[in-house]
């Protein structure tokens, strides 16, 4: 953290970003682990999305979402779930738009699972900035390592 010229606290734009990616995840709709992300292109953002179920559909609170209803075990029953992530929601917001994500950061308030390392790594998105840890993470890492994808930590309060 840094100060302005007034000396007032002044977040650096990592933490900035991140901050946002935070309060994008307080309009998740998902029962679940709430999650936000923030796409940006040239220090401006191009995308946000949360978790939540698909456009149109029934929200998860509503009872959209029937794996998140019945308090699923974290990890378990994925493939019954119909909310979509919070990366995988910033990312067909901007094809939904016509925004390219290429070349640009990521900054998630969860570290994105593998079915959105996959779109991440395809959609041209070079860094992934993620706030915590996900359990099952280490394929995922792996993934982005080999394609040569950033993956760093920065933990905001």
């Amino acid at each position: 953290m840094t100060t302005n010229g007034a000396g007032m606290p002044r977040p650096d734009m990592h933490r900035y970003f991140m901050g946002i990616a935070l309060a994008v995840r307080e309009r998740a709709d998902c029962t679940g682990n709430r999650v936000g992300a923030v796409v940006v292109v040239d220090r401006r953002i191009v995308s946000t999305g949360y978790n939540g179920t698909p456009r149109g559909t029934k929200n998860c609170y509503e009872g959209g979402c029937p794996r998140c209803n019945q308090m699923t075990a974290s990890g378990t029953k994925l493939d019954e779930c119909l909310c979509s992530h919070g990366e995988e929601n910033a990312i067909t917001q901007a094809a939904y738009h016509g925004v390219s994500v290429a070349r640009s950061t990521i900054y998630t308030t969860f570290a994105p699972c593998l079915m959105c390392t996959k779109m991440i790594i395809n959609s041209g998105i070079h860094e992934v900035v993620y706030n915590m840890e996900y359990p099952l993470n280490e394929v995922t890492f792996k993934l982005f390592k080999d394609a040569g994808v950033v993956c760093r930590k920065l933990k905001v309060e």
